[in-house]
């Protein structure tokens, strides 16, 4: 029996992730304050990142928000909502480097 060598994330994938992480631990520390992530907030990362690994546009892809394909389920898809609605502008101070890169990430894509 063969075995199925894993593919590697694209570096892309790899600060979709990353970012992805960070505003859903500064959401579930703010509103649930806890200092590891819930259950409940560590279920739509799990779903958030499946969906980055499952995504069919790969390197052509935009943000979630701007893309045309809608993958998430509406519970799922209102839950990331709420979270980046928070955590969107507070990136900006906390973690301007990842929010640049995704900022820069959606337009760059949406403008070629």
């Amino acid at each position: 029996m063969e075995k199925k060598i894993p593919k590697r994330p694209s570096p892309a994938n790899s600060t979709d992730n990353k970012t992805i992480l960070v505003m859903v631990a500064m959401y579930c520390r703010d509103h649930h304050h806890r200092k590891e992530i819930c259950a409940d907030c560590k279920e739509l990362l799990d779903y958030a990142i499946k969906k980055l690994q499952l995504c069919p546009l790969k390197e052509e892809r935009t943000t979630c928000g701007t893309c045309h394909i809608h993958c998430y389920k509406p519970e799922m898809k209102n839950k990331i909502r709420e979270v980046m609605r928070y955590a969107g502008l507070r990136m900006i101070k906390l973690h301007p480097l990842l929010a640049f890169k995704h900022i820069a990430s959606g337009l760059g894509k949406l403008l070629s």
